[in-house]
């Protein structure tokens, strides 16, 4: 997409990590609203994120995206190391950060995820105030995406976890394996589909660290948002793909339910065509009514 709105790097720091971030503020004066922009399993910066940050910006709402630690621009080691509680507070602390920035109404801020971003979302939002939050094709219930894996799949994965937890114990280096991958492949994911899915959020000439560590796939397939749902005191958002890939699109209808001040819009869409035309153009129109609304954005 043609980018028209300035996007400028905003470091920050978490228990002494650095995290890569990056500012998009609307035209003109602020204070401005602003939306933490939180991306899912194993991406980036650059997979996607950049037409959301143009779109809202252009909206009046200003957008602060962020890698993880351990991924990306950002520090951390051992690299992808993805853990459902660190993600969780990093979102909180990119929260905390675009709150502090003299351009933004702290009291106008929001949360945006997608895919495992909306369970780090809604798991966020659970503990700390925000103003919305809106999710889209959300993974929200590990066990359900686990199902979706299969068992003889998720057998194949074992040997790979056991490995990495004895590593891990002996202070050796870690073992990976792969997010993604082909039915019947070595990965996490193996659903059809799901491999050329993930590649079309990489832009030309961007790359997509295709790793986690292996024992963190236990988290991300054990962790939930279901009852965090109940916490979330903020008006939210669920977008629920339809035709959802990844995870029976049941469990992000039970979150909208749960939440108090939940709401659901469906959209006949899989896992990744919400990310593309023409289904983003029907969701981002969704998704800016609901952050204008609720973030008090002077149309």
């Amino acid at each position: 997409m043609t980018t028209t709105i300035p996007t400028h790097r905003v470091d920050f720091h978490i228990d002494g990590t650095r995290c890569a971030a990056w500012l998009t503020l609307p035209d003109g004066d602020g204070p401005h609203p602003g939306i933490v922009l939180v991306h899912g399993l194993g991406a980036t910066h650059d997979m996607m994120l950049a037409q959301y940050e143009q779109h809202f910006a252009a909206a009046g709402i200003a957008t602060l995206a962020f890698d993880y630690r351990h991924t990306g621009e950002s520090d951390g080691q051992p690299r992808q190391h993805i853990s459902a509680n660190r993600q969780r507070n990093d979102v909180i602390a990119a929260a905390r950060h675009l709150a502090a920035h003299p351009q933004i109404d702290g009291r106008r801020i929001g949360l945006w995820g997608t895919s495992l971003g909306a369970m780090n979302v809604i798991r966020a939002a659970a503990v700390h105030d925000v103003a919305a939050a809106v999710v889209q094709c959300p993974i929200v219930h590990g066990p359900a995406a686990a199902r979706s894996l299969g068992p003889r799949a998720a057998l194949r994965l074992v040997p790979a976890i056991t490995d990495d937890l004895l590593r891990r114990m002996a202070g050796r280096a870690r073992r990976h394996l792969p997010i993604v991958g082909p039915p019947d492949g070595f990965a996490l994911v193996t659903v059809a589909g799901a491999e050329a899915g993930w590649n079309s959020t990489v832009p030309p000439g961007g790359q997509f660290d295709n790793r986690i560590l292996a024992a963190d796939a236990v988290t991300m397939v054990t962790t939930s948002a279901i009852r965090d749902a109940r916490k979330v005191r903020a008006p939210l958002l669920v977008c629920v793909c339809d035709r959802e890939t990844l995870m029976d699109p049941a469990y992000a209808e039970l979150v909208a339910r749960r939440a108090p001040r939940g709401r659901a819009r469906h959209y006949a869409a899989d896992h990744f065509e919400i990310y593309h035309p023409p289904q983003v153009t029907a969701a981002l129109a969704d998704q800016t009514a609901f952050l204008q609304e609720h973030l008090d954005v002077c149309a």
